[in-house]
């Protein structure tokens, strides 16, 4: 009995660490395999209607090909919730360079929306 439950810890063991071991490498892979977004100058406007309400809109600066500012210049969200998300959430993206970055807690439908209108507008940068 002692064999049989040995045996099985050994399996388990060896599942987690190649399992583990093949994620972090693809993990890797995918990582090096990526090219840099490059994105033109200038500025421009994405909306969404994801939100608490439609018609959230931004505009996002490219300044020497990085995101140099992303404002919400138009909404209607909740004042004291979906608010937290636009006055934190454009920072986030503009640090990050990148719309990947953590939602807002108790402002994640604003949050979506913000990163939706921000994916729009760079689309037409790039």
């Amino acid at each position: 009995m002692k064999r049989l439950i040995a045996l099985l810890f050994t399996i388990l063991v060896a599942f987690i660490v190649t399992t583990g071991c093949s994620s972090e490498e693809s993990n890797a892979e995918a990582e090096a395999s990526k090219e840099p977004v490059v994105y033109e100058d200038g500025t421009y406007e994405g909306t969404s209607d994801t939100g608490r309400n439609p018609g959230l809109k931004v505009t996002v600066v490219i300044t020497d090909r990085k995101i140099a500012e992303v404002n919400v210049i138009d909404h209607d969200e909740t004042d004291g919730f979906g608010t937290k998300a636009i006055e934190s959430l454009p920072g986030k993206m503009v640090e990050a360079q990148s719309t990947k970055v953590d939602t807002i807690s108790g402002a994640t439908q604003t949050s979506k929306a913000i990163v939706e209108a921000v994916r729009a507008a760079l689309s037409q940068a790039n």
